[in-house]
Parts: C-alpha cells; sequence; structure tokens
C-alpha cells in the first residue's frame, strides 16, 4: 500500500498550484439515493478538490435545519451505511484520483459494526472519516482500525477548544485539521474572517497538515475571504440547499455547476497562504 494517500497528494499539488482546496459536503442520498453517485461525479465536474459525503443520521447534533432535513429525507428513502459504500464503490469505478471523506456519527457505524465498516469503507475506496461525535479522547480505538486500512481520521477544532486541547488534536492530525469557524450549528449565516485568521495561523503553526475551514460559508464572497489564509474551504448547508428538490442528473448537475462555479473561481484568484 502506497504511504502517500490521495488526500496528501491532492493538497500537495494544490499547493504546487499555490490555491486552497474547495472542498463541498452533501448527504447521501439526497435529494435521491439514485442522484448520489452523479452528484459526486458533478461536484468533481464543478471544481470539487475533495468531497465530504455525508452518512445520515437521526440525529446529527452538530449540524442546523439544511442538513437535518436532508438527513431525514435520505432515511425516510431507505439509505444508510450500505448505501453510501456502494456509492462510494461506484464512484471510484470512474474516479481514482477525488478523495472522499465520510462524515457522520458514532451511531451507525456501530450498528454497522466498527470493524466491518472501517474495512468496508476502505475496500469501497474511501480514504478517511470524520466522525462528529468521537473527539480526541474517545478517538484511539477507532484511529487504531484506521490506520491498518490506509484511512485517515480526521479531526475539529473549534472556538471553543482551549490551547491545550488543540496542541493535542494538532499532534494527532491526519490528512487535514478541520476547524470550524464558530461556534454553533452548520448552516448559520454569520461570517467573521479576522478572528478565524488569527486562529487558523495559530494551528497551522502546531502542524504540517493541511488547515481548512468549513460552517459559515455561504457563497463566492466568503470563501474567497477564508481561501485567503486557509489551505481548504468546506462548503455544506448551501450546497445542500441548492440540491434539494432537484428532478434528475441533469438538473442537480447544473445546480452544482452554477453554485460552485463562482465559488471555486473565487478561490482560484485567491494566493495559497504560506
Amino acid at each position: 500500500m502506497s504511504t502517500t494517500s490521495r488526500i496528501d497528494r491532492r493538497f500537495a499539488a494544490l499547493k504546487a498550484a499555490g490555491r486552497p482546496a474547495l472542498i463541498p459536503f452533501m448527504t447521501a442520498g439526497d435529494p435521491d439515493p439514485a442522484l448520489t453517485v452523479p452528484a459526486l461525479h458533478a461536484l468533481v465536474s464543478a471544481g470539487a478538490d475533495l468531497i465530504e459525503l455525508g452518512m445520515p443520521f437521526s440525529d446529527p447534533m452538530a449540524d442546523g435545519p439544511v442538513i437535518q432535513q436532508a438527513n431525514e429525507r435520505a432515511i425516510a428513502k431507505g439509505v444508510g451505511l450500505k448505501h453510501v459504500l456502494d456509492s462510494v464503490r461506484s464512484f471510484r469505478a470512474q474516479d481514482g484520483d477525488t478523495p472522499l471523506v465520510l462524515m457522520g456519527y458514532l451511531n451507525p457505524i456501530e450498528q454497522y459494526g466498527r470493524e466491518a465498516f472501517v474495512a468496508d469503507a476502505a475496500t469501497a475506496g474511501a480514504d478517511a472519516l470524520l466522525v462528529v461525535d468521537c473527539p480526541i479522547d474517545e478517538s484511539a480505538e477507532l484511529g487504531g482500525l484506521l490506520a491498518p486500512q490506509g484511512l485517515k481520521q480526521i479531526h475539529l477544532v473549534a472556538p471553543t477548544t482551549s490551547m491545550v486541547r488543540q496542541q493535542r488534536i494538532a499532534a494527532a492530525a491526519q490528512g487535514f485539521l478541520y476547524y470550524v469557524s464558530f461556534k454553533g450549528i452548520t448552516g448559520a449565516a454569520r461570517l467573521e474572517a479576522g478572528p478565524v485568521r488569527q486562529v487558523v495561523e495559530g494551528l497551522k503553526r502546531l502542524t504540517s497538515v493541511p488547515v481548512c475551514v468549513g460552517f459559515g460559508v455561504r457563497d463566492a464572497d466568503s470563501a474567497g475571504a477564508l481561501g485567503a489564509f486557509a489551505d481548504g474551504v468546506v462548503i455544506g448547508s448551501a450546497l445542500v440547499e441548492q440540491m434539494a428538490g432537484a428532478t434528475d442528473a441533469a438538473d442537480l448537475g447544473q445546480r452544482i455547476a452554477g453554485f460552485l462555479g463562482p465559488i471555486r473561481a473565487a478561490l482560484e484568484r485567491v494566493p495559497l497562504a504560506a
């Protein structure tokens, strides 16, 4: 197995190109299970550098109403981890380069079986897991399962994270470090780049992995403001909102391209911070 992951290779290429990563988030199975794989390909076509694929869960405590509703729609249509992994496998049949991060919560993974899920995720072609309710203090067991399979464990840092804890998380960081740009749930419509920049620059001094920012990114202006200093920008709720209600793959592709196009263009205009 190569010691260099898809995530590492992608960020190295982005650094060489001198621009931050565009990392869109979508919920598997929404707006329709048949559209999950077409949506993944559409995200890549629209400029995604990495993709976060949400694993539907009935109580996504860190997510706001938009993603909560996306979870509910997907679950109502029978979407679970099998669909997530089948979708990753199908995507990988045509795209062997774009990194995929599976993002979700512990409960469905526990029900599936930790060891079985990690093994199946690796076989399907996932690159990393971001488990929202598995903080650094409780991550050793999961991390011990991921590493032998070549999967990375993405860690979160929040504005409320103490400096001691930031140092601990930064030391354990793999793939990239995800900084939550403000206190609260996903999708809130407020973002002040100045305070975020201070924290991100501090995190960069603590770790050698890229530092990416999510929560509160809604458009090209907010993405560009963050891209001036972050290694990547994650955009979720605003994109999920645009995708909701798409009737077919063509409609969905148009919605994704129309929304992400200006954001990708904004990030290409921003030189990657040192």
